[in-house]
């Protein structure tokens, strides 16, 4: 088949697929977090039981400091239970052969699956039981992503509430509803249609077969289908076998593979009409869609641009830029899963992002330094381009000389403050770890690709920091394949911009929503600036743009940009 026609084709299925779902999963997801019904089964009261035994008040609300400290309690009791898991499994059930993990790994793997990165500096099939697996890992792909999605509800409802007192709702019940009525039910469906197509789902360790040279090869099986529909529908991405989504156990089919990407995106496109919902204004969702769409759609089309080029003898041999990727995929399918997943915080992959070309693997860099907006993370993003959509509101109204108004709340010094904050934590987090891993790495040399100053190697390596800093930053999890990261720096380093770029945006988040939360909502003027519609969402889109592109611009013409002229 033509590429032209095969790529178009994937992208048109996607996007129908998802334009079905988006009003009836949207609409389903602001019904969840705003009905005062119990979930039950039968007789049995599902959710109010589990308050009970938990003692939890369903409903009491709690004010965004009472919320947020909530969130890290339960956060940081799944940061020491995974840790602790990982230490002992070698004396628990189903653990094989396999010995507890060692410090540094156990601690950047609790914190990369509770803060929602599934960052993995460790081969899975041999360092991982199926019961961290299924206990440890699985869990924290449902629960991280409910976090993000909390969150997002939670300013959500700070926009809609009036002179609350700064309460944004109840962190255990967005928990409990989002993890039950959400997650859980949809994950079961995708793994269904996975196992269809012939994903596996087994609690063996492993078979032996014979390879083309003759020689015994030992193939690890798992429990797969379970663990890759929430992987993709949580915007996780942890692969539970090591070549991830670009093994054949875990996606076989280009239909599994499109489906895979549809999990990706769907809560996330589908938030943003929870959110037109819940305010009031289904145009203000699908103002927030647009924008997201048009990055989506712009980094898709450069980079399936840029893999399609034929460079080199190689690339020219194979008709395109194959090196790294999956022929069953070919370059739409690759390029299309790897847009997805570095524009949605989930950080799974099919193909080695190492091996895409300069411009290629650079947009992939841009899409997450963007702030994983287009349509980011389960949750994440859509209370990522609100942030976004404050700063754009306040810079519209300097421009008008008007005090800004975002949904009839004003937005004053501490809104605006909060706002920036919540910005700056990431380039921070990514500029100050890239700075300090090149520097240390010109004595130490260990980045995966180097040489002399200024030569591809050097360049390259470069890269491949500011990606791997970028992705921990964002709560990503994929990597350029080429850098070692199981050093004890890497593993504290990536550890820490994982924990900071996770729970302080959160906080700044639950802060303005309690701000919001707090005040009379006024009504808007002849000189308000409208924030639906055309207008509004080039503002909206300039701003993502320009807060990357000023912010990220010299470090990325010290890396993709200058490979990219090389």
């Amino acid at each position: 088949m033509n590429p032209a026609l095969a790529a178009g084709l994937q992208i048109a299925l996607v996007v129908c697929v998802l334009a079905l779902a988006y009003v009836p999963v949207g609409d389903y997801m602001a019904k969840v977090y705003t009905t005062d019904t119990d979930l039950r089964s039968g007789d049995l009261r599902v959710e109010k039981a589990l308050y009970r035994l938990c003692r939890i008040n369903a409903r009491t609300e709690q004010t965004w400091y009472g919320y947020a400290a909530s969130l890290l309690g339960f956060s940081a009791a799944g940061v020491l239970f995974l840790y602790l898991l990982q230490r002992i499994q070698g004396v628990l059930p189903l653990g094989g052969e396999l010995s507890g993990v060692s410090p540094a790994v156990a601690f950047n793997t609790a914190v990369s699956f509770v803060t929602n990165t599934n960052w993995q500096s460790y081969t899975p099939e041999t360092t991982m039981s199926h019961l961290t697996q299924a206990l440890g890992l699985a869990v924290q792909n449902f629960v991280s992503a409910a976090v993000g999605m909390a969150v997002a509800v939670a300013l959500i409802r700070g926009f809609v509430r009036v002179s609350r007192g700064c309460e944004v709702g109840n962190f255990w019940v967005d928990l409990t509803r989002g993890t039950l009525r959400i997650l859980l039910p949809f994950a079961f469906v995708i793994a269904l249609i996975l196992l269809s197509q012939d994903v596996i789902q087994s609690f063996h360790s492993g078979f032996s077969s014979t390879g083309l040279d003759g020689s015994s090869v030992t193939n690890a099986l798992a429990p797969v289908a379970s663990q890759e529909a929430i992987k993709e529908l949580g915007t996780n991405g942890g692969g539970i076998l090591a070549a991830n989504s670009a093994h054949p156990f875990e996606n076989p089919t280009p239909l599994s593979n499109v489906v895979e990407i549809v999990a990706i995106l769907l809560i996330p496109v589908s938030l943003t009409r929870t959110f037109g919902t819940m305010v009031g204004s289904r145009k203000q969702g699908l103002t927030v869609l647009a924008v997201m769409g048009v990055l989506w759609g712009s980094l898709l089309a450069v980079t399936l641009a840029a893999e399609s080029a034929q460079r080199g003898v190689a690339a020219t041999a194979a008709g395109a830029m194959m090196e790294g990727k999956e022929v069953r995929f070919g370059i739409p399918g690759s390029v299309l899963f790897a847009v997805s997943t570095t524009g949605t915080s989930t950080g799974a992959v099919n193909a080695a992002h190492d091996s895409f070309s300069p411009l290629g693997g650079g947009a992939l860099i841009l899409n997450m330094l963007l702030g994983e907006i287009a349509p980011g993370g389960v949750g994440t993003g859509l209370y990522g381009i609100l942030v976004l959509a404050v700063v754009a509101v306040f810079v519209g109204g300097l421009l008008v000389g008007r005090t800004p108004e975002f949904l009839g709340k004003k937005l004053g010094k501490r809104e605006i403050t909060l706002a920036a904050l919540s910005v700056l934590v990431m380039p921070a987090l990514v500029l100050i770890g890239t700075g300090i891993t090149v520097i240390a790495s010109a004595t130490t040399g260990f980045l995966g690709n180097s040489g002399p100053t200024g030569s591809p190697g050097s360049i390259h390596g470069f890269s491949e920091v500011l990606y791997a800093y970028a992705s921990a930053s964002n709560n990503n999890g994929s990597a350029f394949g080429g850098l070692t990261v199981t050093s004890d720096w890497f593993q504290a380093s990536l550890g820490l911009c994982m924990l900071f770029g996770r729970f302080l945006p959160i906080i700044f988040v639950l802060a303005l929503a309690g701000s919001l939360a707090s005040q009379r909502k006024s009504t808007p003027g002849a000189g308000t600036l409208p924030t639906a519609g055309p207008m509004f969402a080039g503002l909206l889109t300039g701003t993502a743009v320009l807060v990357a592109a000023l912010t990220f611009f010299p470090a990325l013409a010290l890396g993709p940009i200058a490979e990219a002229l090389q």
